[in-house]
């Protein structure tokens, strides 16, 4: 990487995780926490709380990113995050549950995810970009469980009001890194042929990568549906269940700079990306095996750490390999409105991930889950085989 992409690759990785922080120190005890809520006695409610914010960002992804390439990267990321640490605070403020849900729509009326990958693949080669966007997937995952460890501790210091304001105040601090750290964007939004989200739904590469990232992140969203209980039972206390996530992303971002970075240098992108998809798939056989097994016992802390460990490595291959590819195939006046259309699937993943996961696991207990899993990674390895990586410039 030159210095002018290795500082955007860091800021712009930086934005991601103050801002992917703040959501996820909310998520660990948000549903006990927003239970003392005037009107927090309705689960349905509570539960429309907590999935809100992927609807409003479902539904905005695709004209911020639109609005990325019309008007420019940087000033349709310091709106979003206005928004973002706007609903923040709100949140903050919240006196009952029907507020509260009020702050959560209006933080994912933020919905930069688009226009940030959009600028970072204006500011990289795309012979980087992979790594440069491995950088971002890595920050969440790194937040993620970062999460896990210190929501607890500080929801009891200062609680899911304190921990609203400290979302807010960490994209405030995304606000200052947009204006001072994040180089110049390219001039490139002042031609006249403007990205449409017509063109980008014509082209199929980028078709099947959208049906990717939705299925990577519903899938993603069920396990944690099941999986907690699954370690409960295997003997870790909740308050423990970090001691196996931390090591398993730390260990897979090891796993990924081996594998991922090197191979697509010798040309084996598309063998990478498969194999990754057919490694979360194995992992849902590898669950669904647990599940039938355990009915005699508790399953082992050891084989449900070592599958998220794989579970990780897959992963974190996808979220850094797919945006990358995405910015790649998309034309460079319509990378917004291309990446907009891939983060909404992203965000519609989530949403179907929780509300379909929940609905599976009672109504079909673990096991139906696990095998809803499994057969869409499949589905999703047969809608992916025909891929090909695109070619690295002379």
């Amino acid at each position: 990487m030159t210095a002018t992409e290795r500082r955007a690759s860091f800021s712009l990785a930086s934005i991601f995780a103050l801002r992917m922080l703040g959501l996820f120190l909310v998520l660990p005890v948000f549903a006990l926490e927003a239970a003392r809520y005037p009107g927090g006695d309705d689960p349905a409610r509570v539960g429309l709380a907590m999935g809100i914010y992927g609807l409003t960002q479902a539904f905005l992804q695709i004209p911020f990113g639109l609005a990325s390439d019309w008007w420019g990267r940087k000033p349709v990321i310091v709106a979003g995050l206005v928004m973002f640490a706007l609903g923040s605070f709100v949140s903050a403020w919240a006196p009952d549950l029907h507020w509260l849900i009020a702050g959560r729509a209006i933080q994912g009326a933020g919905a930069i995810s688009a226009a940030v990958t959009a600028l970072l693949a204006d500011t990289t080669r795309d012979e980087v970009r992979t790594k440069a966007m491995a950088l971002i997937g890595g920050s969440i995952a790194l937040m993620f469980a970062l999460s896990l460890v210190v929501s607890p501790w500080l929801a009891g210091h200062i609680g899911l009001h304190g921990l609203f304001a400290l979302t807010g105040g960490l994209a405030l601090t995304g606000i200052a890194i947009v204006l001072w750290w994040v180089p110049a964007e390219p001039k490139i939004h002042a031609s006249a042929e403007r990205g449409s989200v017509l063109e980008v739904l014509k082209e199929p590469a980028l078709l099947r990568l959208n049906f990717g990232v939705f299925v990577l992140h519903a899938v993603q969203l069920a396990m944690w549906v099941a999986l907690p209980a699954l370690l409960v039972a295997a003997g870790l206390e909740k308050s423990r269940h970090w001691e196996v996530y931390l090591p398993a992303v730390l260990a897979s971002f090891l796993v990924m700079g081996m594998t991922l970075f090197p191979l697509e240098k010798r040309g084996y992108l598309r063998a990478v990306f498969l194999s990754a998809v057919g490694l979360i798939f194995l992992v849902q056989i590898g669950l669904l095996w647990t599940v039938w097994s355990s009915g005699a016992g508790a399953p082992g802390l050891g084989w449900l750490a070592a599958l998220l460990v794989l579970f990780f490595c897959g992963f974190n291959v996808l979220e850094a390999s797919q945006p990358s590819l995405a910015s790649r195939v998309a034309p460079a006046h319509a990378r917004g409105a291309a990446l907009g259309v891939y983060n909404t699937l992203q965000s519609l993943g989530f949403f179907a991930g929780g509300a379909v996961g929940g609905w599976l696991t009672k109504a079909h207990g673990p096991q139906g889950l696990f095998m809803a899993c499994g057969a869409l990674m499949l589905l999703w390895l047969g809608v992916a085989w025909p891929m090909k990586a695109p070619g690295r410039p002379a």
